[in-house]
């Protein structure tokens, strides 16, 4: 039987016993004051109350396992974010967004939010300077957008947003939002996020223009 096969992948009220198990193990707790005495927590029930709905009687508030969790405030079932989290995670190169759509049966607007929500919440907090042993990094811009309240000029790029990305070949990308395309900035963002170690110089190829600033790292 597949793994997609258990009930929480399908079942609504499956899925919420599942993540309590999950998050839970000695029992519920709530998030808002951080009580854990079951006697004060009791379970909501009625036709129209929220699946997984309990009330915290010690501070008087409800709450659901969604609270605090990368699914809290989202429309979208519970079911189907546990599989969307399970084919992120699973997939050894990775899930787009419209996989996503057309396996969830969502719109892809809905599965792109579950994708950035989800890639997110898998995030550290800590990245990792680019350029290993033997790779090379590369930065450039690019010139996309229109600034707010700029009118569009023929020939020129000041009405434009100016996009920075940082790229280790075959690895990963990093792009960031610059205000000023000068060595000073870029030369700062190449700084934090290009190991000490690497040697930069010029990338070898044709003349560059003066909004092609390219370095390369080996």
């Amino acid at each position: 039987m597949s793994v997609l096969s258990k009930p929480y992948f399908h079942d609504e009220a499956a899925a919420y016993a599942f993540l309590e198990g999950q998050l839970w193990p000695n029992g519920p707790t709530c998030p808002h004051c951080g009580n854990a005495d079951a006697a004060k927590i009791g379970q909501l029930k009625g036709k129209t109350t929220r699946p997984g709905l309990k009330k915290c009687y010690e501070c008087r508030k409800q709450f659901t396992i969604k609270v605090g969790t990368v699914y809290e405030s989202s429309h979208v079932p519970l079911h189907k974010w546990l599989q969307a989290t399970y084919l992120l995670t699973s997939s050894k190169k990775g899930f787009s967004a419209h996989q996503l759509h057309r396996v969830l049966g969502v719109t892809y607007k809905t599965a792109w939010f579950i994708a950035h929500r989800i890639r997110e919440a898998m995030r550290d907090g800590m990245l990792p300077p680019l350029g290993g042993e033997g790779s090379a990094v590369e930065a450039d811009e690019i010139f996309i957008g229109r600034k707010a309240g700029s009118k569009k000029k023929r020939g020129g790029y000041g009405h434009k947003r100016a996009v920075l990305s940082v790229v280790e070949r075959g690895g990963s990308v990093r792009s960031f939002h610059i205000d000023k395309v000068g060595v000073k900035e870029i030369g700062r963002i190449v700084a934090n996020n290009v190991r000490r170690e690497k040697r930069a110089h010029d990338r070898r190829g044709p003349p560059l223009h003066d909004h092609q600033q390219a370095v390369r790292w080996s």
